[in-house]
């Protein structure tokens, strides 16, 4: 019986994807593919290990999937569009509730440029009925006076800070906005932590919504992000994100004193 192998390349990981074992351990994000996705729940399936987590990788690339796994963590009424009968099943819900303007999240789009908001739901069916929206996408009630906060947790380092665009709801930074630092309370630091721990990212940025009556949802998960308005910037990260790698690694070796490392 051979020893566990390291994988610490995605040119490896593809030369020898076939004759991985469980207990081989793969450090570092996966380069998969739009479609390639399967892959995570093979390799997790075959009892292969990876830092970062195959869920928190899975979980990374799709708003769609963090809509699924964290509905209660959300804004009330967000909801995973992945058809039409989603749609009009949303559309009976929101207009019992009341619900005007909506807030629509397309799949895989960064940086806002897949956040669009209508008047109304009726609107997001037409266009969704007609060929001019692509199923899945997530849907929400557009919660109007919402801070945006982004938190950076790597390791023991944490940093909140607050996004605004007085001209742009989305309050992307990319597009005009402003930051400024953010003190997150116990409550939403204990937050951050729980979401964390149930998508299993051993690091993160999380975007928060909180309301003006101090009420907090999650927006969304990755585990990268830009670090435009961070006090954080790019050498010091990239050094941070290694030394958790390094981390991981030196542990699952002493575990593992006999594993086959391939760079």
């Amino acid at each position: 019986m051979r020893p566990p192998w390291v994988i610490l390349s995605n040119r490896t990981f593809r030369k020898l994807y076939h004759e991985l074992k469980a207990g081989d351990f793969i450090l570092g994000r996966l380069s998969v593919k739009f479609g390639e996705e399967f892959l995570f729940t093979d390799l997790q399936a075959r009892g292969i290990k990876a830092y970062p987590s195959f869920l928190s990788q899975y979980l990374a690339r799709s708003k769609c999937f963090q809509t699924l796994v964290y509905s209660n963590e959300m804004l009330p009424g967000t909801r995973l569009i992945r058809d039409r009968h989603d749609l009009i099943r949303a559309v009976n819900e929101y207009g019992a509730s009341g619900v005007k303007k909506v807030v629509l999240k397309q799949d895989r789009y960064n940086c806002g440029l897949g956040v669009h908001i209508f008047e109304n739901i009726e609107n997001v069916f037409n266009f969704a009925t007609f060929g001019n929206l692509s199923f899945p996408f997530v849907l929400q009630p557009f919660m109007p006076n919402i801070a945006d906060v982004r938190v950076i947790i790597l390791g023991d380092y944490l940093e909140a800070y607050m996004r605004k665009n007085p001209y742009n709801f989305r309050n992307n930074l990319f597009f005009g906005g402003e930051a400024r630092p953010y003190q997150l309370s116990e409550e939403e630091y204990s937050f951050c932590q729980r979401v964390m721990e149930r998508g299993k990212f051993p690091f993160a940025h999380i975007d928060l919504m909180i309301t003006q009556e101090g009420r907090f949802y999650l927006s969304e998960i990755n585990l990268r992000g830009g670090l435009k308005g961070a006090c954080i910037k790019g050498k010091t990260y990239e050094q941070k994100v290694n030394a958790l790698h390094e981390k991981a690694l030196k542990a699952f070796l002493e575990e593992n004193p006999g594993a086959k490392i391939f760079d």
